[in-house]
């Protein structure tokens, strides 16, 4: 008998995610497995009780909810063999999405992770970030930003209200209100990028932010980052750049640049814009720049 544990989200998708937190344990038992509930009241408990169970000893990790709760899951597994299911039931879920994922379907989901046991799971990139001060780091799966998407990102994880995507756009209306340009160096593989700057996301995956494309041409399993760049824009400019985003009509601008690279360095320069806000990966805050990225191909199994 299979030996699965589960971390449910309960405040995903405005409460759904207790609802299908129950059923996710209900058709596991039902196909057959053995199931351990590992759902705390924080998330930092969960994970701490998820590492137990791994080291404990379990056939995979299956979290509920949205991307958040595939970055905890990707911090309990990366790097070992334990693979990661992931029932999508949170606003964005822009990580099920990338890996094609039954969205806010509980049945079809635990179908895969049913399937994904079955026949082995895929291996996908998954990147390192931390200071270039240490060793230490988290992992993430999807994409870190450190621009206005961060600012935005911070401001929405604030607001109730609206749900998905149309609370960023909330939240960018508000940001822009005292926005200006930032200072940054970022410096990759082969080249440096030293510029006043509006926008700076390192993609794994195509989407962030509840379905913003952007980075149209990430793949989960090319060992690359597409780092996505946009030079100084004016307040008028990001708004009338910002709704292309959903269909990645922003790649044509000639503000914005997309270079792949496996490590990417991004550092305040304030003598050139305002400070950055802190980064955030997989719609989680990660903390203030410098920070190192690393992609490790194939670091993350995951029943997909």
């Amino acid at each position: 008998m299979r030996h699965v544990g589960v971390v449910v989200n309960p405040t995903a998708g405005k409460g759904r995610g207790s609802t299908a937190g129950r059923r996710v344990h209900e058709l596991l038992v039902a196909r057959g497995m053995k199931v351990e509930d590992l759902s705390a009241p924080t998330l930092a408990q969960a994970s701490d009780r998820a590492r137990a169970a791994a080291v404990q000893g379990l056939d995979a990790l299956v979290v509920v909810g949205g991307d958040g709760m595939v970055h905890l899951g990707a911090n309990v597994v990366a790097g070992t063999a334990l693979p990661l299911g992931v029932v999508a039931a949170g606003t964005g879920n822009d990580i099920a999405r990338a890996l094609g994922l039954p969205l806010d379907d509980v049945t079809a989901a635990v179908d895969v992770v049913k399937r994904g046991l079955d026949e082995g799971p895929r291996r996908i990139d998954a990147v390192r970030v931390g200071t270039p001060a240490h060793s230490a780091h988290e992992w993430f799966v999807g994409v870190l930003s450190c621009g206005i998407d961060a600012a935005v990102n911070a401001r929405a994880n604030t607001m109730t209200w609206p749900r998905g995507s149309a609370r960023y756009v909330r939240a960018l209306a508000a940001e822009l209100t005292s926005f200006r340009p930032y200072g940054y160096r970022v410096t990759l593989d082969d080249r440096t990028w030293e510029s006043p700057g509006t926008l700076v996301a390192i993609a794994n995956t195509p989407w962030f932010g509840g379905g913003l494309h952007v980075a149209p041409d990430a793949r989960v399993d090319d060992g690359l980052l597409d780092v996505v760049v946009a030079g100084p824009l004016s307040r008028s400019a990001i708004t009338r750049i910002f709704p292309g985003i959903y269909r990645g009509r922003h790649v044509g601008h000639p503000a914005v640049t997309i270079v792949r690279s496996r490590t990417v360095l991004v550092e305040p320069l304030t003598a050139l814009g305002a400070p950055a806000p802190a980064a955030f990966a997989d719609g989680e805050r990660v903390g203030p720049l410098p920070l190192r990225v690393q992609v490790d191909p194939g670091a993350l199994a995951v029943l997909a």
